[in-house]
């Protein structure tokens, strides 16, 4: 009978879920995100509006009463990866992206599913991305979703059934692209980029019809071969800015998340990525600005033509990409209203440009750096320290290539005009790679990753500590208002509401509120799993939600970024979606902690050279994945803690694939018996280094 009771609860929640999204109205178009204000309690794209703001004026919670929040549904997502998306709830339906590009939709009231889609990215593609199998969300346009998939499709399905309509191959899948980002959609277009500027790629973004998927036109980021035909005017410009044979490793400048629309200036705003290699020495020996690396560019989304260009980071050598978070604003400023964009890009600066022109208003650091002193407001370009330069010697530069702030988007609020920033300190010693050779399948930066623990020892640059930040700045004032310091660098990204308030999720597992105007810590929870998706809230019959995916991944997390901090490490990292409320009164399953043991390994008789060669291999092909020095922060397995099962099996794992369907492929085309054996043997020692049995070390 009690069974009973419960099938027929289920069956009704199921009814109702179906009725909610056959009534609900997904008819999604320009004037709908245009007036998103009379819509408060939905969610209609990725930043809620098209100024990607990330604010909501909903304040039915708020500070007085935030301490009655509680959680109202979970649910697991079954995958253990990085959770990075920001839902799309429109009408009581939500709409999620989860790793490896599976999207579902759900009772935004109850977390019932009403339908998944997966697109089947195979699970070996994972392999050539960088930084983990994310997927940061979709559009909603005219009853379509629209997402990428890891694997370089765009897909076009009916949002009330989850069937698809088209789909459509955006990259060459002979090369080794990626596409993790969020489309945005301009004038009936949507708009992809990719990723993969590691891997000897050559970055572009595209517009396709969003009603048929045809493409519409091909903005390239980087020129090719001058020898052959420029596909438009820009190429020909940015060649002149380049020196060697750079498009032999693609010259990377991907375009993997941030864009912004205006529609009415009709501009769409695409910040791109690092060069391939990150070295400029070595990607542009002769010199140049290498055009549109780090850069901003305002296109008209009608005809893929470039309007203006702001390049952040001119000739980049560190990997401080400008595709962070790029908001939207009407600020006065020195008594005049401009229509201003807004960047904190990885380089430690906060731009402040004029979106019509691309006049730069302001630029100013908002964390610690040592690689350039300021912007020079009269060129627009950052005036570089020595320290910058690792040619003839290591150097401990700061931001790392992590940045002064990741891909986790910013907040504004406008009562407060404050922009809050999640912010991070860290350093790393950057080592001139003499022995750099392109490689596809490998990471092409043109730095010695393998030296980097030797370099430090010799390097004197004094220390800052590496802490994760939650900051409020002033984009009028310039400057700090606020800064709460965190337990761990990597931290979710934010949403500000009218209730005053400001939502973050952190990597050691806490979902936290703020005063947004003052950052006073008012409301947390243990969740004990890593946050770094950004919330959102909606209303369902006139009641406030905050929900956001959990899930520990992404760029900094998967390679070891937090360790002993990141919930990953202590629990299982098993994804979810929580929404909360006021009076929610659900609770989190049971987590029993993780238990990890080292084996120590025999590695008797095994040379200095073949340790060395093993660590040069682990830091090319598998510290993407497996963490710097085989430690990794809890998203893919820790090879310090593996059975002795794996350590059996370890090259049938590695040449033989025996693991693709968990997402380790083969390396047979590039690896062979003798590189697989001497990584096994860096790792024994890795293992052996850090259980302490020591008498089988070197």
């Amino acid at each position: 009978r009690v069974c009973a009771c419960v099938m027929a609860l289920l069956i009704s929640h199921q009814t109702i879920a179906q009725d909610r999204i056959s009534q609900a109205n997904l008819n999604i178009d320009t004037d709908r995100i245009r007036n998103a204000d009379t819509e408060q309690g939905n969610w209609l794209a990725h930043g809620r509006t098209f100024s990607e703001q990330r604010f909501s004026p909903l304040n039915q919670i708020n500070e007085e009463n935030i301490g009655d929040m509680g959680l109202a549904w979970s649910i697991e997502t079954g995958f253990g990866r990085g959770h990075e998306a920001s839902p799309i709830v429109v009408d009581g339906v939500m709409f999620i992206t989860l790793p490896w590009s599976v999207v579902m939709a759900l009772d935004a009231e109850t977390g019932e599913t009403i339908w998944t889609y997966d697109p089947e990215v195979p699970r070996e593609w994972g392999r050539r991305g960088c930084c983990d199998v994310v997927n940061r969300g979709a559009a909603l346009w005219k009853g379509k979703l629209i997402f990428a998939t890891f694997d370089g499709r765009l897909v076009g399905l009916d949002a009330k059934t989850g069937k698809r309509i088209w789909e459509t191959r955006t990259t060459d899948p002979d090369q080794p692209y990626t596409i993790t980002g969020a489309p945005r959609i301009a004038e009936g277009k949507v708009v992809i980029g990719n990723g993969g500027g590691e891997y000897g790629v050559r970055g572009y973004i595209t517009a396709y019809d969003a009603g048929t998927g045809e493409q519409a036109w091909r903005f390239y980021i980087v020129p090719g071969n001058p020898a052959d035909p420029f596909e438009h005017p820009e190429m020909e410009v940015a060649a002149k800015t380049w020196s060697g044979t750079w498009w032999e490793a693609g010259g990377g400048g991907t375009a993997w998340d941030s864009m912004a629309y205006d529609p009415d200036l009709e501009l769409l705003y695409v910040g791109t990525g690092n060069g391939s290699p990150w070295n400029r020495e070595i990607r542009s020996p002769g010199g140049g600005d290498n055009l549109y690396l780090s850069s901003i560019l305002a296109i008209k989304p009608d005809t893929g033509r470039l309007v203006w260009h702001y390049q952040t980071t001119p000739a980049d050598s560190w990997d401080y990409t400008a595709v962070q978070h790029i908001m939207l604003a009407d600020l006065e400023i020195e008594g005049r209203t401009r229509k201003v964009l807004m960047q904190a890009p990885k380089n430690s600066f906060f731009y402040v440009l004029d979106r019509e022109t691309g006049e730069l208003l302001s630029a100013d650091k908002y964390i610690y750096s040592n690689w350039a002193s300021h912007v020079d407001l009269e060129t627009g370009r950052p005036v570089e320290l020595p320290n910058a330069d690792y040619k003839d010697e290591p150097k401990l530069i700061y931001p790392a290539p992590d940045g002064g702030h990741g891909w986790h988007p910013m907040a504004y609020n406008p009562a407060t005009g404050y922009v809050y920033i999640p912010a991070m300190m860290g350093g790393m010693a950057y080592v001139y790679d003499e022995d750099y050779v392109y490689t596809k399948e490998a990471w092409n930066t043109g730095t010695d990753f393998g030296a980097i623990p030797s370099a430090m020892e010799g390097i004197t640059t004094p220390r800052q500590q590496n802490a994760g930040y939650l900051k409020a700045w002033d984009p009028i004032e310039k400057r700090e208002v606020w800064s709460n310091q965190l337990p761990g660098r990597f931290n979710g990204g934010l949403l500000s509401t009218a209730g005053n308030l400001l939502f973050q999720g952190t990597s050691d597992g806490r979902f936290v509120a703020y005063s947004a105007d003052k950052g006073e810590e008012l409301w947390q929870v243990q969740t004990n799993i890593g946050i770094i998706a950004p919330p959102v809230t909606y209303t369902i019959d006139g009641e406030q939600y905050i929900a956001v995916l959990a899930g520990w991944g992404g760029g900094g997390a998967i390679v070891g970024a937090d360790r002993g901090i990141s919930a990953a490490t202590r629990y299982p990292n098993r994804g979810k979606v929580l929404a909360f409320k006021l009076g929610g009164n659900a609770k989190l399953p049971t987590v029993i902690p993780k238990r990890q043991v080292m084996v120590p390994q025999d590695v008797s008789g095994v040379s200095v050279e073949t340790f060395r060669r093993g660590e040069r291999l682990f830091q090319d092909y598998c510290f993407m994945c497996h963490g710097f020095a085989g430690n990794s922060a809890g998203v893919v397995a820790d090879l310090r803690f593996s059975i002795q099962r794996v350590h059996d099996s370890f090259e049938d794992i590695v040449l033989k694939g025996i693991f693709k369907e968990s997402g380790m492929a083969s390396f047979a085309d590039i690896l062979d018996k003798e590189d697989v054996a001497a990584i096994k043997s860096y790792l024994g020692l890795r293992i052996n280094q850090d259980s302490g049995a020591t008498s089988n070390t070197p």
